[in-house]
């Protein structure tokens, strides 16, 4: 380990924003029920499996704050 390592806030802020963003995200997918569920279950399924997943993308850029400090690569 190195010897000038301090912690920094970086981590717990981020954590606390993953928090704050995947309750807003889940509380918007839920607000859009009524719509999706007058899909087809198939149809459905396809919309549940892509909000399920495009939501890691926003995250890439603040992991990579709070290991780095920066926001890009």
């Amino acid at each position: 380990m190195n010897s000038e390592w301090k912690p920094t806030w970086r981590k717990p802020i981020g954590i606390l924003g993953m928090i704050v963003y995947i309750t807003l995200w889940s509380l918007l997918v839920a607000s859009q029920w009524a719509i999706i569920s007058a899909a087809h279950i198939l149809v459905q399924a396809v919309i549940y499996c892509i909000l399920g997943l495009i939501w890691i993308v926003p995250l890439k850029p603040l992991l990579l704050w709070m290991e780095t400090g920066k926001w890009r690569e």
